[in-house]
């Protein structure tokens, strides 16, 4: 079976991918610099393939460093080819990820993001691995007025963090275009992921204080933290507040393994896909259909909108569709009740 290399593989996206395709069989080779995960993610994971009598240690290996570090990126390489597992593939999730603070601190993010890529890329080649899923986002689009967004659409960032995904994919594109019968290369741009795994096991727990909706919710209603802020109820929407497109992260691990699949047997190819439900759900609707699900209220406060913030935003899924015979299976329900089933073992594990 093939040996996939995942970067950011403790992190919230990359564990369920780590999940799924340790569940299909595949090798996985993580590394994460745990700056914003903890390795205690693994045991999870291993828990999770127990009960299910799937676990094997052999199939699974873990280091820990920074994709900046080329030396680090060598040695994980080279480590494989010892073992006679050669890395066949990569799923490209490492990066830092908050938008407030890709502001606050560019040269990092720029650094780590774009920088930190193209050492991984420059290894890939290195090492004759040319086939990579890039962990892209909804943040390229930025405020482009072509709703819902098609991946066509104009590619126009207004943050920092949305920049670094841009600059990366075309660093891609530039890659392909130099040596295009040799690498297959996916971007996938997600939108909201939000969810956990339904046993509890593994899911989104941010060290500092969530930058996203979704887990400050949770925390809300674990009394971790005494109210939600919801930025503006002035918006020219339905309900005056932003809409999004969430998705389960159990169907985004699932479009990584089927995608994958697919540029393992397609071959040559450079291919951009969005990654959502093709719905937008206010945050008022969020709101509801977690206190629905939970049976439990959330206690919440408009205040002034935030900024690059946009009113609305989802997925055109039509290419995804077309191409993969895909589609999410998950329910905005589904999302409440699993990420509420997780934070809820978070807080009695510290109890």
């Amino acid at each position: 079976m093939k040996n996939i290399l995942i970067t950011g593989g403790t992190g919230f996206i990359g564990s369920h991918t780590c999940l799924k395709f340790l569940e299909e069989g595949f090798n996985i080779t993580i590394i994460d610099s745990l700056k914003n995960s903890s390795k205690d993610v693994l045991k999870g994971i291993k828990r999770i393939l127990e009960l299910s009598n799937n676990y094997d240690e052999n199939k699974i290996n873990f280091y820990e460093g920074d994709i900046r570090n080329k030396t680090f990126l060598k040695e994980v390489f080279l480590e494989a080819q010892k073992k006679n597992n050669p890395i066949d593939g990569v799923i490209h999730f490492a990066g830092l990820k908050s938008v407030r603070e890709s502001t606050l601190n560019p040269i990092l993010y720029w650094d780590v993001n774009v920088n930190g890529s193209i050492n991984l890329f420059k290894t890939m080649e290195e090492n004759n691995c040319r086939t990579i899923l890039f962990s892209s986002s909804a943040t390229v689009y930025g405020d482009s007025q072509d709703i819902p967004f098609k991946e066509s659409a104009q590619i126009k960032p207004f943050n920092t963090y949305g920049y670094t995904k841009s600059a990366t994919e075309n660093v891609l594109n530039n890659i392909f275009n130099s040596d295009s019968s040799r690498w297959r290369i996916c971007h996938l741009r997600y939108f909201n992921p939000i969810g956990s795994h339904p046993s509890g096991l593994i899911g989104e727990n941010p060290k500092n204080k969530p930058e996203n909706i979704f887990p400050y919710i949770c925390q809300v209603a674990s009394g971790l933290r005494k109210k939600l802020y919801v930025f503006g109820n002035d918006w020219p929407t339905p309900d005056g507040t932003c809409y999004r497109d969430y998705i389960h992260v159990l169907d985004l691990a699932e479009i990584h393994k089927k995608t994958l699949k697919f540029l393992f047997d397609k071959g040559s190819t450079n291919l951009t896909l969005n990654v959502g439900k093709g719905k937008s759900y206010s945050v008022l609707e969020l709101i509801n259909a977690f206190e629905r699900v939970n049976s439990i209220k959330i206690n919440y406060e408009f205040t002034t909108r935030r900024a690059g913030d946009i009113a609305i935003s989802y997925a055109d899924t039509s290419k995804i569709y077309n191409i993969l015979n895909w589609k999410p299976s998950k329910s905005i329900e589904d999302m409440c009740k699993d990420g509420w089933n997780w934070q809820k073992k978070l807080v009695s594990e510290k109890k």
